[in-house]
């Protein structure tokens, strides 16, 4: 990332149990996630019209 220091926010998708919990972090072609427990651990990255059909989809599961 050659310089560029990552803003990483709770998803709001996280439950606020404080189990499963993501961050994500924003940048314009990208969308960094991880997991708040491991947050030295690599990350995945994703581009926005990725990241928007995952939730687009996450929201219509039936759990």
């Amino acid at each position: 990332m050659s310089g560029t220091t990552l803003e990483w926010f709770k998803s709001s998708y996280s439950g606020s149990e404080g189990g499963a919990c993501l961050e994500v972090a924003l940048q314009p072609t990208t969308i960094h996630i991880r997991d708040s427990k491991t947050p030295d651990t690599p990350h995945l990255t994703v581009t926005p019209a990725t990241w928007s059909a995952f939730l687009e989809l996450s929201n219509n599961t039936v759990c």
